[in-house]
């Protein structure tokens, strides 16, 4: 299965999901579909109240929770503190705490190499999509490359598919542009070309990519030209 026939793949079980138990099933199929170990949607405050769908075990789950391991996760640490995608690889596992919780959580059958992307909505929304492996450091660049933009465009998807779900019609909130995604659509709006863009905001064509898409699927913009017309009817740019 090539890399557009995944993504293809997740975004039709997306669109049939309608229930909480869809979302689980749905992230269980993702686990598959991409053959890593663990797939995680946790949304920390979701209307007040958290919501997780998640392929961890439940004693898993109930002994990072007896060991209060959310104090000393290096991943919750860092999720916290950045916006940007997360390898646990570059996350700082040197406390006695963290290289204990570590090694429990291989031997519970959680991958050695990570991949967590924070999602931060309105009105203090917080959500944490990970997945997770057991491989060797070069399987795992390897599939870093090929499917972080894959992960990136998921972990929105899902997010916003959980908040149609769980939360009423009223309480919804459209997500803000955030910093970049703004810049990528108020240049592209004075015609600059993708790759000056690239060079101005000093990070790769690919990476512009997934600002641009997702400013698009925020804003349910039909493509890029409709997004930047939307962005600066609602005030979210400037020209």
């Amino acid at each position: 299965m090539d890399t557009v026939t995944k993504l293809e793949q997740f975004l039709s079980n997306l669109e049939s999901s309608k229930t909480p138990n869809d979302i689980q099933t749905l992230v269980e199929s993702l686990r598959d579909t991409y053959g890593v170990s663990n797939a995680v949607y946790h949304a920390v405050n979701l209307d007040g109240a958290p919501y997780a769908a998640l392929t961890y075990t439940p004693e898993w789950m109930d002994h990072y929770q007896e060991q209060k391991y959310v104090e000393v996760d290096p991943v919750v640490r860092g999720a916290l503190q950045h916006f940007h995608p997360m390898d646990w690889k570059r996350l700082d596992w040197s406390g006695r705490g963290s290289r204990a919780f570590l090694g429990e959580a291989t031997d519970a059958g959680i991958g050695n190499q990570g991949l967590s992307i924070p999602i931060r909505g309105p009105n203090g929304q917080f959500a944490l999509f990970t997945i997770n492996d057991n491989c060797t450091d070069k399987h795992w660049e390897t599939f870093y490359k090929e499917f972080l933009k894959d992960m990136l465009l998921i972990s929105h998807f899902i997010h916003n598919k959980v908040v149609k779900i769980m939360l009423p019609e009223g309480n919804r909130a459209q997500q803000p542009l955030s910093p970049r995604e703004a810049d990528t659509l108020k240049y592209l709006a004075h015609g600059m070309s993708r790759s000056r863009i690239s060079e101005k905001l000093e990070i790769s064509e690919h990476t512009l990519r997934v600002y641009i898409d997702s400013a698009r699927h925020k804003l349910g913009a039909l493509n890029t030209v409709h997004a930047v017309s939307l962005a600066y009817t609602k005030g979210l740019i400037l020209l």
